[in-house]
């Protein structure tokens, strides 16, 4: 049995007890995610049910191994002639998942949208204290309209 799922804007095939690097999820070591937008769900038998564009009570369970990075990234970039060069480094926050079970239907809807809803929750998060530490803007004062005079 295995199941295609979506998170990360990726992609992923992943069966029981398969150990998987994915984008960035909320949580820590030990944590169990519920991921809910499967694309396909293959049965027992072999048979294969494919999503319009979900699967619907479809849910992957999962086991949170650790927070990790990728492997460091080099950005250059060159215009010839012009002496234009930058060089800059990137490293990809990543999450290790071990798949616990994949549920094809009568899953919790709750739970499912766990991992979603921790990762939306972070964003609007930062997004609240930025917003805080912004000064705010003083109103310009509005300035009169030029009087016309008749001649």
């Amino acid at each position: 049995m295995f199941a295609v799922i979506k998170t990360g804007g990726k992609q992923y095939k992943v069966a029981k007890d398969d150990v998987i690097k994915v984008e960035r999820l909320a949580g820590e070591a030990g944590d169990s995610v519920q991921l809910d937008q499967v694309l396909a769900i293959s049965g027992d038998n072999g048979a294969l049910t494919v999503g319009a564009p979900l699967v619907d009570g479809a849910v992957v369970s999962a086991t949170l191994l650790e927070q990790a990075r990728a492997d460091k990234i080099v950005v250059f970039k060159k215009k010839r002639r012009q002496n234009y060069r930058r060089k800059a480094g990137h490293r990809q926050d990543l999450t290790v998942l071990r798949i616990t079970d994949i549920a094809a239907k009568g899953a919790k809807k709750s739970a499912a949208k766990s991992a979603e809803a921790k990762t939306d929750a972070v964003k609007e998060e930062k997004a609240e204290t930025a917003a805080e530490k912004a000064p705010a803007k003083k109103a310009a004062p509005k300035k009169a309209a030029a009087k016309k005079t008749e001649e």
